[in-house]
């Protein structure tokens, strides 16, 4: 590893997990990605050099950079071997204010004195979890996007306490991963997620009244709102688990219009849970969406 460089520790190698840990370890940053499953380890580093392979064929990495990238990434079972003296750590661990807690209570004492603790949460309070640590001055939300290396914006979320230096390093953090960021003041669901957990979430109850079959409502969004896709193929991408913990807690601070639809609860208690499970939505093999598969009201 660049023994010049920050070094990074991401914690939970999940989906947006790998994708951080990506984007930090190929902008040149000494990463560690932690996960207790080792399993989740072994599957995020072939997912990660998936896409540098995939750069180099399509031409946009050079076989070197890839090369680098990987040699910059490390993958850790401990975490607090993991964090001793790191300048940065990005949780993203599941979506419950408990374990991240108690991740970042464990980690901060570790840290570099100046370090910076980003959660990677979408909804959840970051003036509630920097509370679990003294240094609640240097926790900030940092709300990535998925898939992380093709999206670009990142969502940084100021805590109470969180100082006006720890925001302007986070931006330059943004940049020199080549992220574009903008500043929110703490809010259940921030602003993307409040806004895309509403949109799908209407979308489901559209489906479940029979309105439109999903795939003519994921049309209309596309090709009506120019939106890469639809608010039924997002759910499927993002996970229903997580959208429905999102809509509860929203449902919860904000009130009635965020109550969950039934049918998102029924798919979950199914295990439909999306692309993760193999149907959601609709159905998928190798990955990839099986053309009229969607869900119908019928079959409700």
């Amino acid at each position: 590893m660049n023994a010049n460089k920050e070094k990074v520790v991401v914690v939970g190698a999940g989906l947006m997990g790998t994708g951080i840990a990506h984007a930090f370890a190929s902008s040149g940053f000494n990463t560690l990605l932690v996960d207790t499953n080792a399993a989740s380890l072994t599957n995020a580093r072939a997912s990660i050099e998936k896409i540098l392979a995939d750069g180099v064929r399509l031409g946009k990495v050079s076989d070197e950079k890839a090369q680098q990238s990987l040699a910059n990434l490390l993958t850790c079972s401990d975490l607090s071997e993991a964090a001793s003296g790191a300048n940065w750590l990005v949780e993203t661990v599941s979506e419950q204010l408990a374990v991240k807690k108690t991740v970042i209570a464990q980690a901060a004492p570790l840290l570099a004195p100046d370090a910076i603790i980003a959660t990677n949460t979408s909804a959840l309070s970051v003036t509630e979890i920097a509370a679990s640590v003294d240094c609640s001055d240097r926790v900030i939300g940092m709300h990535f996007f998925n898939p992380v290396h093709k999206m670009k914006l990142v969502e940084l979320v100021r805590g109470l306490a969180t100082r006006d230096e720890v925001v302007a390093r986070t931006r330059t953090l943004c940049e020199q991963i080549g992220k574009t960021s903008i500043v929110v003041n703490e809010s259940p669901g921030l602003t993307t997620s409040r806004m895309s957990a509403l949109l799908g979430n209407e979308a489901m109850w559209m489906l479940q009244e029979g309105t439109a079959t999903a795939e003519d409502i994921d049309t209309a969004l596309r090709l009506g709102f120019n939106h890469p896709m639809g608010p039924l193929e997002l759910g499927d991408l993002t996970g229903w688990d997580t959208r429905l913990s999102v809509l509860r807690y929203l449902h919860q601070t904000l009130g009635e219009k965020f109550r969950p639809c039934p049918l998102i609860i029924k798919m979950v208690a199914a295990g439909r849970l999306g692309r993760k499970s193999g149907q959601g939505v609709y159905r998928y093999e190798e990955g990839k969406q099986v053309p009229g598969s969607g869900l119908k009201a019928s079959a409700l």
